[in-house]
């Protein structure tokens, strides 16, 4: 039986909301193992003086959970 677990995360990026839920996800991998989805749940943006500076996407990363038997 596998298992899978889901976190929540924010990324950021200066260019758009795509590369900030990319930015989320290469993030997540540097300390999680067997990503297998990501699901966008919000994108919002910081403005300063009627622009935007800053797209942050918050994405739902599932992953696999490892069986380690003893």
């Amino acid at each position: 039986m596998s298992v899978a677990k889901v976190i929540e995360i924010v990324g950021n990026s200066p260019q758009g909301w795509q590369e900030a839920a990319q930015s989320a996800v290469e993030e997540a991998s540097k300390t999680i193992r067997n990503i297998h989805g990501v699901d966008v749940v919000g994108m919002t943006a910081k403005i300063r003086d009627g622009k935007i500076l800053e797209y942050r996407a918050t994405v739902k990363i599932a992953f696999g959970v490892e069986n380690k038997e003893r």
